[in-house]
């Protein structure tokens, strides 16, 4: 695959999944914007890991979760790069994934799924406005939202985020079926456990032996096995593909 030419724009790219998908479409010649709310060191070092692997990265800091931000962050992509080929809407709200620490459901209120839903859906759905005008003007795009394989086996109910992640999967498939004959696709990938994440970190050994046990690859996700998948969908290799949820967990959802 070759992205020379293309832009692409990742939300929630400053670590983990995002970081290894901004590395990833660099060291495939794409210019990249690596969005990220706070942590502007590690921005700056996916820039550079981008750049080292011959892309040509820019670090924008944009909380897409508000509209106005996000109108900010594609405009100063277009303004750079002069367009936007490829949306990766990758950020989500905080949240730790850890069977220990998770709330029941009769111990969450209605703000734990709000902010979920803010995190996926409501930030998914201002960076789509936001990219759709030119899209739709080229007559050209791609969108891929990232989701979680718990949304068909939530082997830990982790009833907020998950119910966030199914609304986005949802949410995509619309937009897939909509934009098609626009020239515009969409598709999601939804990854398993992936580890090492800010996410991740809090899960225990003994849940990460149990899911390697129930894994036919018999391994955890790294980032790395994410970014490859991604890059599948935003090729010219996924063209006739939309609408699509590619279960990235080594096996674990067969479907």
């Amino acid at each position: 695959m070759n992205f020379a030419g293309k832009t692409v724009l990742i939300t929630g790219a400053s670590r983990g999944i995002g970081a290894a998908i901004a590395e990833a479409f660099a060291a495939e010649n794409a210019s990249v914007v690596v969005n990220y709310l706070q942590n502007v060191q590690a921005a700056e070092a996916t820039v550079a890991a981008c750049n080292a692997k011959g892309g040509n990265a820019l670090a924008v800091q944009a909380d897409v979760t508000d509209p106005v931000e996000a109108r900010r962050l594609v405009a100063k992509t277009e303004d750079v790069f002069g367009k936007i080929d490829v949306l990766v809407h990758n950020a989500f709200a905080p949240f730790i994934f850890s069977a220990e620490q998770r709330k029941l459901f009769w111990d969450l209120d209605w703000d734990a799924f709000q902010a979920q839903i803010d995190g996926s859906v409501k930030a998914a759905h201002g960076m789509v406005q936001a990219v759709l005008p030119k899209m739709l003007e080229r007559a050209e795009g791609t969108i891929i939202t990232i989701a979680t394989n718990l949304i068909a086996n939530p082997l830990v109910p982790y009833h907020d985020n998950t119910t966030a992640k199914s609304a986005l999967v949802g949410f995509s498939r619309n937009l897939a079926m909509e934009l098609g004959p626009l020239g515009i696709r969409v598709n999601t990938v939804c990854p398993g456990l992936v580890y090492p994440t800010a996410a991740s970190r809090h899960v225990k050994e003994k849940l990460k032996t149990s899911l390697i046990a129930q894994t036919p690859m018999r391994r955890i996700a790294t980032p790395e096995d994410v970014a490859g998948p991604v890059l599948f969908l935003a090729s010219s290799w996924a063209r006739f593909m939309t609408g699509q949820t590619l279960y990235v967990d080594g096996g674990v959802i067969m479907r």
